[in-house]
């Protein structure tokens, strides 16, 4: 993923994270093994096996450095399935980035540094 592609690939119509996303076949597995390896004993049906960079920032979808479960919301009510306050925040960023109101570089940063901060770190909100 590069800026020069951007509108062939994260911000063509038509969805792009849909053709790059593993199946749920591949990533249950590696989901269970995952959160063994950080140690989660949560519910994992309310924890999401998230992209660090999501797939619409031009995250690499296989990658397991870019892979980690992330577990609900403090507020998030057992057994409500996943629902995580960072996904809006991927959705602003890409928003941005295809608008050309900030670089893939700039968007990438932010959301690896702290996602909490992403948005105000880049003036978005």
């Amino acid at each position: 993923m590069t800026q020069a592609n951007l509108k062939s690939t994260v911000c063509r119509k038509g969805g792009y994270t849909s053709g790059v996303r593993p199946s749920a076949y591949v990533t249950g597995k590696e989901k269970r093994l995952n959160a063994a390896s950080y140690g989660f004993t949560g519910y994992m049906g309310d924890a999401e096996y998230d992209h660090l960079i999501s797939l619409q920032l031009g995250g690499d979808p296989n990658d397991p450095r870019n892979l980690w479960v992330e577990p609900a919301d403090p507020d998030h009510r057992k057994g409500a399935g996943v629902n995580n306050k960072k996904d809006p925040v991927e959705t602003k960023l890409h928003t941005a980035l295809c608008a050309g109101k900030i670089t893939l570089a700039q968007a990438q940063q932010a959301i690896v540094t702290d996602w909490t901060t992403a948005l105000s770190t880049l003036h978005l909100g």
